[in-house]
């Protein structure tokens, strides 16, 4: 195996078995930091294997290693991965580790490897309520473990970053603002082929607003059911995402209502058909009353949809100055918006141009940069150290 200019170590957990948000995040962190600095080794050490075809790009790549517990700790790799997963750190020579979903191994600084750890958000400490106290005393203990020990935090958003120092207080120094772009999938036009094909595929209507999440009440997938009352009753929506116990709230209110026939989830859409989804909105919207960073708007504006997102957390950052805000308790502001929007066509292609614009500001390579840039700062002052 040849070995480039630097062996950087990731834990790889939720790359390998999640297929949204942390898991998105942790390919998308390895994958242009590959693509942008080949010279580097990348090593990606995970406590199981697992089939999944979100990986097979990064398979591929010569660059990419992927590391699992030897047989001994098959049966114990959840205990590996947070106490014995520095011992094969030391053993693989690396220079970085960087825990890409907000936890690092318990005694790893006493490996003198310099460490990142990037915190998506402090939602558990917001709204408590939403956890059960056990996972929020977990959480607690294991964010200020690794926000305590690493060398370096990475913040996806400088809302991220004030919870950061509110709830925690971390000093500001210790903080980077590094955000996240979205899968080159969204970059690309869809064939009008391709989308004939996902209309029937899926049945979907021909007029429609889109969310895009997990079916939850903080992301508050309600406001814009409500909205649809407003409306006129050719206007749908399409609610792609994983079921949650909420959904039964949602489900109530829309058989109470009569909009049954209007409203359509999709729990299990494919990742390669979803940019058609993106691209088939007349308007996409995002509710959510908070949010680490808001993938699915960088993905609408990426896809040149017109957004809709909710005021008070990081989604500003997101969207940009062309995305409508609107409180999340609003259900008519938000139908006027939606009104405003479909009904003025040179409206809707401002917001979808500008927000392309916007988040060129997310490319891939400025954020790699970035990402390496912290890397070879914090490496440096180890070896003065």
């Amino acid at each position: 195996m040849i070995i480039g200019i630097m062996k950087i170590g990731f834990d790889a957990k939720r790359a390998i078995q999640n297929n949204t948000g942390l898991g998105n995040y942790s390919r998308y962190v390895v994958e242009i930091l590959s693509q942008y600095y080949k010279e580097n080794d990348y090593f990606l050490y995970a406590p199981k294997k697992r089939e999944n075809s979100r990986l097979h790009h990064l398979i591929t790549r010569e660059n990419i290693h992927f590391k699992f517990p030897c047989f001994l700790w098959k049966l114990f790799s959840s205990f590996w991965r947070t106490f014995f997963l520095k011992e094969a750190l030391i053993t693989d020579q690396m220079e970085i580790f960087h825990g890409l979903s907000n936890e690092l191994p318990v005694g790893i600084k006493r490996t003198d490897i310099p460490t990142v750890v990037t915190i998506h958000d402090l939602i558990f400490l917001r709204y408590p309520n939403l956890y059960a106290p056990i996972d929020r005393w977990i959480y607690r203990l294991k964010y200020r473990y690794s926000c305590t020990v690493a060398d370096q935090i990475i913040a996806i958003s400088e809302c991220t970053k004030r919870e950061l120092i509110a709830y925690l207080g971390l000093p500001d120094e210790k903080i980077a603002v590094i955000y996240q772009g979205c899968h080159s999938n969204f970059k690309q036009t869809v064939s009008s082929d391709k989308k004939i094909l996902t209309v029937r595929k899926y049945k979907l209507p021909a007029r429609f607003l889109l969310y895009v999440g997990t079916i939850e009440e903080r992301k508050n997938l309600l406001l814009i059911v409500k909205a649809l009352q407003y409306l006129n009753e050719d206007i749908h929506l399409v609610a792609v995402g994983k079921r949650t116990n909420y959904q039964t709230e949602v489900e109530r209110f829309i058989k109470n209502h009569q909009l049954s026939e209007r409203v359509h989830f999709y729990p299990n859409v494919l990742f390669d058909d979803l940019p058609a989804f993106y691209q088939l909105a007349q308007v996409f919207i995002f509710p959510s009353r908070f949010e680490g960073f808001g993938l699915p708007v960088i993905e609408a504006l990426t896809s040149g949809v017109p957004v809709i997102a909710a005021k008070g957390s990081c989604l500003e950052e997101a969207g940009g100055k062309h995305t409508i805000y609107i409180d999340p308790d609003d259900d008519k502001a938000l139908a006027d918006h939606i009104h405003a929007i479909l009904d003025d066509e040179l409206l809707a292609c401002r917001m979808a141009e500008e927000g392309k614009k916007y988040v060129m500001r997310f490319s891939d390579e400025t954020i790699a940069k970035e990402m390496m840039n912290l890397y070879r700062s914090i490496r440096k002052k180890g070896m003065k150290a």
